[in-house]
């Protein structure tokens, strides 16, 4: 359980001042006892220099929204922005002159003194990295400011320029600059060097600021909004650039914790730092050391500190969001809330009657840092232990503990493995109380109840786990706890765990089918030989039938037999044997899911963009006058489509099914696209529709895979073929455009480090592995039918014609002869539309698709008023109007038994 690591600092000389807080002393007698602060044995993992703190970033995000804020404001509140500035002119301008003339003068000197004050400071202190940190910060800040008077002075809206500039007193004729140069890298210096975190400097720093603002809204060469933006700029340069190198790492080392120790009390000789089991979820509980005394019984020994406290920040967030209150704590706390919290938990599990850690000091490690000292429990966690070991006395000791918990409304929010303690004389101890809760409600308590029954599944099975928990807690308290078995209310380490025996179990069932299949091959290929001959023969027939169905019983018989039950649903069955009437239902635990945010996301950008377009557009005139042969035609294309489709997709089954039903099927997809994403939907639906049809599921998976497969290729050659016409159309050679060689040439780059960067790589390979598995022998089997894969690629090609030609029909409505574009351009407006429309997370493409036809129409020369009522019309003969017959046949095959 303990591991000897390797930090120079605990074996030689003194820390270096860089990789201690600044304001940190060592205790009284540190100095005194060199001799057993040396002695650590913690050989410690080096510490990493720099490490990026997830406070910097949501900082940077709150200061870029705070400046989109501002600009709103400055934009569309003129009235408001005026008013203000008049406001504050009228009050200064009534303040005494020699006031101004001081507090300019004053702030001008100070305002370069100041920061050459600190950074000799921080030099004498050996710290030159926080003055390197805040030259770069200073340097992009300046570098962002340049660019913004620039953006300010030639693009920015009238409202954003009055608000940020007004005439210079010393030209009237010129205007103020909207962000001060030199301010903004000073702010930004400051706040990277870390003044802000010292009370001296920091106030020092908010008079210079306050007196040179107030200096120059009296004088007039400025305005408040350009002090405000240029105060956000600085703030929020200095924490990106902090971000993105990262911050001096300040975290206590051994030694530090040995001199801690001895301020409390204690005298320690020697340390050894704990390796936790699981640093992904336990990286923020604490380091933790095995700590023996001169003198009496070893110590367990915890260190919190900033940046340990940090980790899993983003995680705890998005729990905080996802997920309705109860679900998570605060995902970020402060050092002393996390100190009390882990305290309280300590003293009340003790009082509860449960065995926990006795907590006995606790202390501070200098500003960024506190440790909790505890009594030594020794033992082996959970997860360390032997099968044989685990016994049933053992599994009810650890739900007695649990009970005494919830005997006074405690939660644990944390039962895995590496939690649950056995000593010495088996003993079960609870750990890990830090992130527990005090008068906890009833959904907290039975959601330990569910994380146990499937930590404890996990060892001993799903039987063994129950039968303890209903010994100890009785069957009704079990049964509550079902709504809570799923893998949102499970830790993290737990939901890998169901996901990595989930794949295993998905990869047996694949072996015992492809075991079957083999099996069968040989018998059915000696049949095919031996009735080939015989092909129109009706008796040949019937037989190569019933060897087809022998063989798909045999696959379904070995495929029931290979079929497991996961983990929660045998914990499910083993409940509801004492308690058939149990609830089962999952109890909703989420507030919002990431495909849901995504796409209110992705729907906003396009809705916007859309109306932005749209607000540009007077559609009486342009309905009255548009084409209505071109809108009937454009009809008659979307619906020519669902036929082609369904060519596409049969080319790649050779087994036989229905053209009609697979008609009637696209259509219906028409509808199930509208409530998931476009290629999720439509895979689904079709593989159901081909199961249902007779096909095997494995085979239906993988016709849909190679039609999936041979469409992205097709998709693909068309969108480059298209492409180098549409940029050859007007050059008197056939040597491609500068923007054709461009698109190819960043296409190549992207391929070459997608394959070049093992990560993508790999994330790339095992994506189009588990999308296109059995793809391959699929294949062979309709190659050795020429007009099946001649009927498939047919309909992929007539397909995307009907959708080109439909786009090209609704720009001839509302287009005439000197706005039309070549059906190149069109053809690959629509391509490049649609592989957008299939990557984005929103149902049927919303708002990526719209914004991509509308920008790619305008691109190849497509006036922005004909390209809009273009694109609108395109999109409801597409997606909006086939909604109701896809329902409808959608109902229609689902009576039938066909979906």
């Amino acid at each position: 359980m303990k591991q000897q690591g390797a930090h120079p600092e605990d074996t030689e000389g003194t820390p270096d001042a860089s990789s201690r807080p600044d304001t940190a002393e060592e205790p009284d007698g540190a100095h005194r006892d060199v001799a057993h602060i040396d002695e650590v044995e913690g050989d410690e993992p080096l510490l990493p220099a720099r490490v990026h703190r997830p406070s910097d970033l949501m900082r940077l995000v709150g200061g870029v929204l705070a400046v989109v804020v501002l600009l709103a404001i400055a934009a569309f509140a003129h009235g408001t922005t005026s008013g203000l500035e008049q406001d504050i002119n009228k009050g200064t301008g009534q303040a005494p002159d020699l006031l101004i003339k001081i507090a300019g003068l004053a702030s001008s000197i100070a305002i370069l003194l100041v920061p050459v004050a600190f950074a000799i400071e921080r030099l004498i202190k050996r710290d030159g990295l926080r003055i390197a940190d805040g030259v770069l910060a200073a340097v992009l800040a300046h570098g962002v400011t340049l660019a913004t008077d620039l953006w300010v002075a030639r693009a920015a809206p009238d409202s954003i320029q009055d608000a940020l500039t007004q005439p210079s007193p010393g030209d009237i004729h010129a205007l103020t600059d909207p962000v001060h140069g030199y301010l903004a890298p000073v702010i930004a210096y400051m706040t990277a060097v870390g003044m802000s975190r010292r009370p001296r400097w920091r106030a020092v720093l908010w008079v210079v600021l306050l007196l040179d603002a107030f200096s120059m809204l009296v004088t007039g060469y400025t305005t408040p909004f350009s002090i405000i933006l240029t105060v956000l700029i600085g703030w929020t340069v200095a924490y990106g650039t902090l971000y993105a190198v990262g911050s001096p790492n300040v975290r206590p080392t051994g030694r530090t914790l040995m001199a801690g120790l001895r301020t409390v009390g204690f005298r320690p000789v020697t340390a050894s730092r704990e390796e936790a089991a699981d640093a992904a979820e336990s990286g923020d509980r604490g380091r933790r050391y095995f700590v023996t005394l001169e003198d009496g019984p070893p110590l367990d020994v915890t260190v919190v500190d900033r940046e340990q406290q940090a980790q899993g920040f983003f995680y705890r967030a998005w729990r905080n969001l996802a997920l309705r209150g109860f679900a998570t704590r605060r995902s970020l706390q402060s050092l002393r809330q996390a100190l009390e919290q882990e305290a309280l938990l300590a003293y009340a599990a003790i009082a509860a009657g449960a065995n926990a850690p006795k907590l006995i000091a606790t202390s501070e490690l200098g500003p960024d840092a506190v440790m909790l000292v505890y009594e030594h429990t020794g033992g082996h966690t959970l997860d360390s232990l032997a099968d044989e070991e685990i016994t049933d006395d053992l599994l009810r000791d650890t739900w007695h503990q649990v009970k005494a918990l919830q005997s006074r409304r405690i939660a644990h929010r944390r039962l895995v493995g590496d939690a649950i303690l056995v000593d010495r004389s088996g003993t079960v101890i609870l750990t890990d109380l830090r992130g527990g809760e005090i008068a906890a409600g009833d959904l907290l308590l039975r959601m330990d109840v569910s994380q146990l029954l499937v930590t404890l599944g996990l060892r001993v099975g799903a039987e063994r786990a129950v039968a303890s928990a209903l010994s100890v807690l009785g069957p009704d308290a079990v049964a509550d706890c079902l709504p809570m078995l799923q893998p949102i209310a499970l830790s993290r380490s737990t939901r890998a765990t169901l996901r990595r025996l989930a794949r295993e179990r998905a990869e047996r069932e694949r072996e015992a089918v492809l075991e079957a299949s083999r099996h069968s091959r040989p018998a059915r290929a000696h049949d095919a030989d031996d009735s080939r001959p015989a092909v129109l023969d009706k008796a040949g027939k019937k037989a190569v039938r019933a060897e087809q169905r022998a063989e798909k019983r045999a696959i379904d018989e070995a495929i029931e037999e290979a079929r497991e039950e996961d983990l929660l649903s045998q914990i499910r069955h083993e409940v509801l044997r004492i308690r058939p009437q149990a609830p089962v239902e999952p109890a909703r635990l989420e507030r919002v899911r990431p495909r849901t945010l995504i796409s209110l996301i992705a729907g906003a950008i396009g809705a916007y963009f859309l109306l932005t377009q749209l607000t540009h557009i007077e559609f009486g005139p342009l309905i009255s006058n548009a084409e209505w042969g071109w809108v009937a035609a454009a009809m008659l294309f979307s619906a020519l489509s669902y036929v082609a489709a369904a060519m596409a997709l049969l080319g790649f089954v050779p087994e036989r099914v229905p053209f009609l039903r697979t008609v009637a099927a696209q259509v219906a997809g028409s509808f199930v696209k509208i409530v998931a994403p476009a290629a999720v939907g439509g895979v689904a639906l079709n593989t159901r529709f081909l199961q249902r049809a007779g096909v095997r599921p494995g085979l239906a998976v993988a016709s849909v895979g190679a039609s999936q497969l041979f469409g992205l290729g097709c998709h693909i050659l068309m969108l480059l073929a298209f492409g180098y016409l549409t940029g050859t159309e007007k050059t008197p050679s056939l040597s491609p455009s500068r923007t054709v060689i461009g698109g190819l040439l960043t296409v190549a780059v992207l391929v070459l480090v997608v394959t070049s960067v093992p990560f993508l790589r790999k994330f790339v390979v095992t994506r189009v592995r588990s999308l296109f598995a059995g793809v391959v022998p699929r294949m062979l089997d309709v190659l050795q039918r020429p007009q099946k894969l001649i009927t498939g690629i047919g309909g992929m090609l007539l397909l995307t014609a009907c959708f080109v030609m439909c786009l090209d029909a609704s720009v001839r409505a509302f287009g005439d002869e000197s706005t039309s574009v070549s059906i190149a351009g069109v053809a690959v407006v629509f391509l490049a539309g649609n592989a957008l429309g299939s990557a984005a997370p929103t149902p049927g493409g919303v708002g990526a698709v719209e914004a991509t036809l509308t920008v790619g129409l305008i691109a190849v020369g497509l006036p922005s008023e004909v390209a809009a009522p273009a694109v609108l019309l395109f999109r409801l003969l597409t997606l909006w109007l086939p909604v109701l017959p896809g329902w409808l046949a959608f109902n229609h095959l689902t009576r039938k038994a066909a979906l």
